[in-house]
């Protein structure tokens, strides 16, 4: 895992983000990183449809987060 994650961090540089279906730990900040400009309508769009957070099992936008 160690040897894993050192690599991982070396490419970081060079990633466009992460593949949404496999993200197990992060936290907002790499959730917004990841979606960059799009982060705001997202959020906007949660807000409207998801607003309990229901669906939160994934690399998660949370309702409140700040846009």
């Amino acid at each position: 895992t160690g040897w894993v994650r050192g690599h991982w961090q070396a490419l970081q540089p060079y990633a466009r983000g992460f593949y949404f279906n496999s993200a197990m730990e992060g936290g907002d900040d790499r959730v917004r990183a990841n979606f960059g400009g799009n982060f705001p309508r997202l959020v906007r769009l949660k807000r409207r449809y998801d607003p309990q957070n229901r669906f939160q099992l994934n690399a998660n936008i949370r309702p409140d987060a700040v846009a």
